[in-house]
Protein backbone atom coordinates (compact mmCIF):
# COMPACT_ATOMS: atom_id res chain seq x y z
CA UNK A 1 0.00 0.00 0.00
CA UNK A 2 1.45 3.34 -1.05
CA UNK A 3 1.33 6.19 1.45
CA UNK A 4 -0.88 8.88 -0.05
CA UNK A 5 0.89 11.59 1.92
CA UNK A 6 4.08 10.86 -0.02
CA UNK A 7 2.38 11.97 -3.24
CA UNK A 8 0.29 14.80 -1.78
CA UNK A 9 1.96 17.51 -3.83
CA UNK A 10 1.28 15.61 -7.05
CA UNK A 11 -2.34 14.90 -6.16
CA UNK A 12 -2.82 18.58 -5.29
CA UNK A 13 -1.70 19.41 -8.82
CA UNK A 14 -3.11 16.55 -10.91
CA UNK A 15 -5.82 15.12 -8.65
CA UNK A 16 -6.26 11.88 -6.73
CA UNK A 17 -7.35 9.99 -9.83
CA UNK A 18 -3.99 10.65 -11.50
CA UNK A 19 -2.07 9.25 -8.54
CA UNK A 20 -4.38 6.24 -8.31
CA UNK A 21 -3.79 5.60 -12.01
CA UNK A 22 0.00 5.87 -11.70
CA UNK A 23 -0.02 3.36 -8.84
CA UNK A 24 -1.41 0.77 -11.29
CA UNK A 25 1.15 1.40 -14.05
CA UNK A 26 4.20 -0.64 -15.02
CA UNK A 27 7.09 1.10 -16.76
CA UNK A 28 10.11 -0.70 -18.18
CA UNK A 29 13.34 1.34 -18.19
CA UNK A 30 16.08 -0.03 -20.42
CA UNK A 31 19.45 1.59 -19.77
CA UNK A 32 20.26 2.93 -16.30
CA UNK A 33 22.94 5.49 -17.09
CA UNK A 34 22.72 9.24 -16.71
CA UNK A 35 19.47 9.57 -18.66
CA UNK A 36 17.72 6.35 -17.68
CA UNK A 37 18.66 6.63 -14.02
CA UNK A 38 17.25 10.14 -13.81
CA UNK A 39 14.06 9.12 -15.64
CA UNK A 40 13.61 6.20 -13.26
CA UNK A 41 14.07 8.47 -10.26
CA UNK A 42 11.33 10.87 -11.33
CA UNK A 43 8.88 8.11 -12.24
CA UNK A 44 9.29 6.46 -8.83
CA UNK A 45 8.89 9.82 -7.06
CA UNK A 46 5.75 10.40 -9.17
CA UNK A 47 4.09 7.24 -7.86
CA UNK A 48 4.47 4.67 -10.65
CA UNK A 49 3.50 1.36 -9.07
CA UNK A 50 5.92 -1.01 -10.74
CA UNK A 51 9.20 -0.58 -12.59
CA UNK A 52 11.13 -3.13 -14.59
CA UNK A 53 14.78 -2.15 -14.89
CA UNK A 54 17.15 -3.51 -17.53
CA UNK A 55 20.92 -3.01 -17.81
CA UNK A 56 24.04 -5.17 -18.05
CA UNK A 57 26.61 -2.68 -16.77
CA UNK A 58 28.32 -1.87 -13.50
CA UNK A 59 28.94 1.56 -12.01
CA UNK A 60 32.39 2.96 -12.77
CA UNK A 61 34.30 6.00 -11.62
CA UNK A 62 33.61 7.95 -14.83
CA UNK A 63 29.88 7.70 -14.03
CA UNK A 64 30.22 9.88 -10.93
CA UNK A 65 29.99 13.18 -12.79
CA UNK A 66 26.43 12.68 -14.01
CA UNK A 67 24.70 9.43 -13.05
CA UNK A 68 22.31 9.61 -10.11
CA UNK A 69 22.97 5.98 -9.20
CA UNK A 70 26.73 6.56 -9.02
CA UNK A 71 28.33 7.33 -5.65
CA UNK A 72 31.57 6.16 -4.11
CA UNK A 73 29.48 3.65 -2.15
CA UNK A 74 28.03 2.11 -5.32
CA UNK A 75 31.22 1.90 -7.40
CA UNK A 76 31.51 -1.61 -8.85
CA UNK A 77 27.85 -2.43 -8.18
CA UNK A 78 25.55 -3.68 -10.90
CA UNK A 79 23.41 -0.77 -12.04
CA UNK A 80 20.26 -2.84 -11.69
CA UNK A 81 21.16 -3.63 -8.06
CA UNK A 82 21.93 -0.01 -7.22
CA UNK A 83 18.74 1.12 -8.94
CA UNK A 84 16.56 -1.33 -7.04
CA UNK A 85 18.04 -0.23 -3.73
CA UNK A 86 17.48 3.43 -4.59
CA UNK A 87 13.88 2.81 -5.64
CA UNK A 88 13.16 1.03 -2.37
CA UNK A 89 14.52 3.82 -0.17
CA UNK A 90 12.39 6.35 -2.07
CA UNK A 91 9.18 4.31 -2.20
CA UNK A 92 9.24 0.90 -0.46
CA UNK A 93 5.83 0.08 -1.94
CA UNK A 94 7.04 0.31 -5.53
CA UNK A 95 7.39 -3.14 -7.09
CA UNK A 96 10.79 -3.61 -8.77
CA UNK A 97 11.69 -6.30 -11.29
CA UNK A 98 15.35 -6.59 -12.24
CA UNK A 99 16.73 -7.91 -15.52
CA UNK A 100 20.54 -7.78 -15.91
CA UNK A 101 20.75 -8.00 -19.69
CA UNK A 102 22.86 -6.79 -22.60
CA UNK A 103 20.32 -5.94 -25.28
CA UNK A 104 20.87 -7.18 -28.81
CA UNK A 105 18.84 -8.87 -31.54
CA UNK A 106 19.15 -12.24 -29.81
CA UNK A 107 18.28 -11.14 -26.27
CA UNK A 108 15.74 -8.34 -26.71
CA UNK A 109 12.76 -10.72 -26.63
CA UNK A 110 13.48 -11.41 -22.94
CA UNK A 111 12.34 -7.89 -22.08
CA UNK A 112 8.90 -8.51 -23.55
CA UNK A 113 7.99 -12.21 -23.48
CA UNK A 114 5.43 -12.97 -20.79
CA UNK A 115 5.75 -9.46 -19.40
CA UNK A 116 3.04 -6.83 -19.37
CA UNK A 117 4.14 -3.22 -19.39
CA UNK A 118 2.33 0.03 -20.00
CA UNK A 119 5.37 1.76 -21.46
CA UNK A 120 8.99 1.06 -22.39
CA UNK A 121 11.61 3.77 -21.95
CA UNK A 122 14.69 3.37 -24.14
CA UNK A 123 17.68 5.05 -22.53
CA UNK A 124 20.33 2.91 -24.23
CA UNK A 125 23.38 4.83 -25.41
CA UNK A 126 24.60 2.38 -28.09
CA UNK A 127 23.25 2.28 -31.64
CA UNK A 128 22.68 -1.42 -32.36
CA UNK A 129 21.03 -2.30 -29.01
CA UNK A 130 18.84 0.81 -29.29
CA UNK A 131 17.65 -0.17 -32.77
CA UNK A 132 16.98 -3.74 -31.63
CA UNK A 133 14.82 -2.54 -28.73
CA UNK A 134 12.87 0.06 -30.70
CA UNK A 135 12.19 -2.28 -33.61
CA UNK A 136 10.97 -5.06 -31.32
CA UNK A 137 8.69 -2.75 -29.33
CA UNK A 138 7.29 -1.15 -32.48
CA UNK A 139 6.52 -4.50 -34.11
CA UNK A 140 5.01 -5.86 -30.89
CA UNK A 141 2.77 -2.76 -30.56
CA UNK A 142 4.25 -1.94 -27.16
CA UNK A 143 4.32 1.82 -26.42
CA UNK A 144 7.92 3.02 -26.39
CA UNK A 145 9.70 6.36 -26.04
CA UNK A 146 13.39 6.97 -26.50
CA UNK A 147 16.32 9.23 -25.72
CA UNK A 148 18.72 10.16 -28.48
CA UNK A 149 22.29 11.38 -27.91
CA UNK A 150 22.90 13.42 -24.76
CA UNK A 151 26.70 13.24 -24.74
CA UNK A 152 28.80 16.01 -26.32
CA UNK A 153 26.05 18.58 -25.77
CA UNK A 154 26.65 21.76 -23.81
CA UNK A 155 23.32 23.60 -23.94
CA UNK A 156 20.31 22.12 -22.10
CA UNK A 157 18.03 24.76 -23.64
CA UNK A 158 18.37 23.04 -27.02
CA UNK A 159 16.78 19.78 -25.84
CA UNK A 160 13.60 19.01 -27.78
CA UNK A 161 10.77 16.47 -28.12
CA UNK A 162 9.63 15.12 -31.49
CA UNK A 163 8.65 12.03 -33.40
CA UNK A 164 11.86 10.20 -34.27
CA UNK A 165 11.18 10.75 -37.96
CA UNK A 166 11.05 14.54 -37.44
CA UNK A 167 14.32 14.99 -35.51
CA UNK A 168 17.20 17.10 -36.77
CA UNK A 169 20.78 17.88 -35.81
CA UNK A 170 21.37 14.61 -33.92
CA UNK A 171 23.76 12.11 -35.58
CA UNK A 172 22.51 9.24 -33.40
CA UNK A 173 18.89 9.94 -34.32
CA UNK A 174 19.86 10.00 -38.00
CA UNK A 175 21.46 6.57 -37.75
CA UNK A 176 18.56 5.16 -35.73
CA UNK A 177 16.06 6.50 -38.27
CA UNK A 178 18.00 4.98 -41.17
CA UNK A 179 18.25 1.55 -39.59
CA UNK A 180 14.65 1.47 -38.40
CA UNK A 181 13.31 2.49 -41.80
CA UNK A 182 15.17 -0.46 -43.31
CA UNK A 183 13.29 -2.66 -40.81
CA UNK A 184 9.94 -1.19 -41.83
CA UNK A 185 9.54 1.00 -38.76
CA UNK A 186 7.73 4.28 -39.38
CA UNK A 187 6.27 7.12 -37.34
CA UNK A 188 4.99 6.77 -33.82
CA UNK A 189 8.09 6.77 -31.61
CA UNK A 190 8.42 10.00 -29.63
CA UNK A 191 11.96 10.88 -28.60
CA UNK A 192 13.95 13.41 -26.62
CA UNK A 193 16.86 14.82 -28.61
CA UNK A 194 19.15 17.83 -28.87
CA UNK A 195 19.23 20.17 -31.86
CA UNK A 196 22.68 21.40 -30.82
CA UNK A 197 25.53 21.30 -33.33
CA UNK A 198 28.19 18.90 -32.06
CA UNK A 199 31.77 20.11 -31.73
CA UNK A 200 33.73 16.86 -31.61
CA UNK A 201 36.52 15.12 -33.51
CA UNK A 202 36.27 11.35 -33.28
CA UNK A 203 39.37 9.40 -32.26
CA UNK A 204 39.97 5.70 -32.05
CA UNK A 205 39.32 4.63 -28.43
CA UNK A 206 42.95 3.50 -28.07
CA UNK A 207 44.19 6.98 -28.99
CA UNK A 208 42.16 8.90 -26.41
CA UNK A 209 43.74 10.53 -23.37
CA UNK A 210 43.24 8.18 -20.38
CA UNK A 211 42.34 5.41 -22.85
CA UNK A 212 42.20 2.83 -20.04
CA UNK A 213 38.95 4.42 -18.90
CA UNK A 214 37.19 3.80 -22.20
CA UNK A 215 34.26 1.52 -21.52
CA UNK A 216 34.02 -2.12 -22.51
CA UNK A 217 31.02 -3.19 -24.54
CA UNK A 218 29.45 -6.27 -22.91
CA UNK A 219 31.73 -9.28 -22.69
CA UNK A 220 33.36 -8.84 -26.08
CA UNK A 221 36.27 -6.85 -24.72
CA UNK A 222 35.83 -4.15 -27.35
CA UNK A 223 36.12 -0.61 -26.07
CA UNK A 224 34.24 2.53 -26.97
CA UNK A 225 35.02 6.16 -26.33
CA UNK A 226 34.04 7.75 -23.05
CA UNK A 227 32.34 10.79 -24.55
CA UNK A 228 32.31 14.12 -22.76
CA UNK A 229 29.05 14.96 -21.02
CA UNK A 230 27.56 17.40 -18.54
CA UNK A 231 25.22 16.52 -15.66
CA UNK A 232 23.17 19.63 -16.46
CA UNK A 233 22.38 18.21 -19.91
CA UNK A 234 21.96 14.49 -19.22
CA UNK A 235 19.67 15.26 -16.27
CA UNK A 236 17.45 17.39 -18.51
CA UNK A 237 17.23 14.52 -20.99
CA UNK A 238 16.19 12.19 -18.19
CA UNK A 239 13.61 14.58 -16.78
CA UNK A 240 12.14 15.27 -20.21
CA UNK A 241 11.94 11.52 -20.81
CA UNK A 242 10.20 10.97 -17.47
CA UNK A 243 7.72 13.77 -18.16
CA UNK A 244 7.02 12.36 -21.61
CA UNK A 245 6.39 9.00 -19.95
CA UNK A 246 3.92 10.54 -17.50
CA UNK A 247 2.18 12.24 -20.41
CA UNK A 248 1.83 8.88 -22.17
CA UNK A 249 0.51 7.25 -18.98
CA UNK A 250 -1.95 9.97 -17.94
CA UNK A 251 -2.77 11.77 -21.19
CA UNK A 252 -1.73 15.01 -22.86
CA UNK A 253 -4.42 17.08 -21.16
CA UNK A 254 -3.05 16.35 -17.67
CA UNK A 255 0.53 17.42 -18.29
CA UNK A 256 0.61 19.86 -21.19
CA UNK A 257 0.76 23.53 -20.25
CA UNK A 258 -0.13 26.68 -22.15
CA UNK A 259 2.38 29.51 -22.31
CA UNK A 260 1.17 32.85 -21.02
CA UNK A 261 1.09 35.59 -23.65
CA UNK A 262 4.02 37.97 -23.26
CA UNK A 263 2.85 41.46 -24.19
CA UNK A 264 6.43 42.80 -24.04
CA UNK A 265 7.56 40.78 -27.03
Amino acid sequence: MMKNEQFLRISRLLGESAISSLHTKTVTVVGLGAVGGMALESLVRSGVGKVRIVDFDTIGITNLNRQILATYDTLGSEKTHAAKERVKVINPSCDVEVLPLFVNNESVHRIFEGKETDLVIDAIDSLSPKVALLAYAYNANVPVISSMGAALRRDPFLVRKADLMDTWGCPLAKQVRYRLKRKGVGRGIDVIFSAEEIRFTYKDPSEEEHADFNERISSTGRRRNVLGSLPTVTAIFGQHLAHLALTKLLGEAELTGVEVFNARR
